[in-house]
């Protein structure tokens, strides 16, 4: 089962696809948001949540005080259920419901307008690291320049290319066999936070 951790909306189950998405577990959701909250990333954010899946990621901020959210999901099925699950934290959390685009990143980053204070990117095992980059360096135009980027790879991936898109990597975490980097702008990075690490458990 997966559902909302905290927040206004906490306890909210979430659906999930049946199939073409792979959901952040609960364990590596609850570490990464306390670390989130604690470097206050979250509270009146605008998020943009990519490979959206079941909207778990930016549907947490939104439950946290995030200011908006927008999900990008590109399979049709999995979009209606993100749509179904943005309704549900809405009505549960009285927070506004999430912008939910049915739409491939690329184009999406390419029309998009932002700018986006916390971005979720949680692309599948599959997408190569062209691919990768790309989205990345399309991405860069719509940050704030104190903007989070959250990268969710498998532990084996190769690491984002962070330096294509003018991104720092300031956190580096590994969860069993899944990696999380934070990558925040150059002309951000001096602000206070905490020192780049590098953790595994």
């Amino acid at each position: 089962m997966t559902r909302i951790i905290a927040g206004t909306a906490g306890g909210t189950r979430l659906e999930v696809p049946d199939a073409g998405t792979r959901p952040t577990s609960d364990r590596v959701r609850e570490s990464l948001f306390g670390a989130l909250e604690s470097f206050g990333a979250i509270d009146d954010a605008r998020v943009l949540d990519l490979y959206a899946g079941s909207g778990a990621l930016g549907l947490e901020s939104l439950s946290r005080g995030a200011r908006s959210a927008d999900l990008v999901e590109r399979g049709r099925a999995a979009a209606a259920i993100v749509r179904k699950n943005s309704a549900a934290v809405a009505r549960a959390g009285g927070v506004a419901a999430a912008r939910v685009h049915e739409s491939a990143v690329h184009p999406f980053l390419v029309r998009a307008q932002g700018p986006f204070d916390l971005v979720f990117t949680d692309p599948p095992y599959d997408l190569d690291d062209e691919a990768m980059t790309a989205d990345l360096v399309a991405l860069a135009p719509l940050l704030s320049p104190d903007a989070l980027v959250v990268v969710e790879r498998a532990r084996r991936s190769t690491p984002p290319d962070l330096d294509a898109a003018g991104l720092e990597i300031v956190r580096e975490k590994t969860y069993g066999d899944t990696t999380v980097w934070w990558g925040q702008p150059l002309d951000g990075a001096d602000r206070d936070q905490p020192a780049a690490e590098s953790q595994s458990r």
